[in-house]
């Protein structure tokens, strides 16, 4: 698939853990565990949203496009 979440990446770089970020966004660990390993078949715009004011981050930051090869 040519959707890329990088959502582990950018939770690293602010040093907060799943169960911390799945905590204040207001989702469980395993919602947040398949949207990280980019099993999710679709994230609501209010949970981006809240993730990436927790992170003060971009969607673009989390989720990005690659055209396949």
């Amino acid at each position: 698939m040519p959707i890329i979440i990088n959502l582990d990446v950018v939770m690293a770089k602010r040093k907060i853990s799943s169960l911390e970020l799945a905590q204040q966004v207001g989702i469980t660990p395993a919602n947040l565990s398949i949207l990280k390993t980019g099993k999710a078949k679709a994230i609501r715009f209010s949970t981006l949203d809240k993730i990436c004011r927790i992170l003060n981050c971009q969607p673009s930051d989390i989720i990005e496009y690659k055209e396949e090869e």
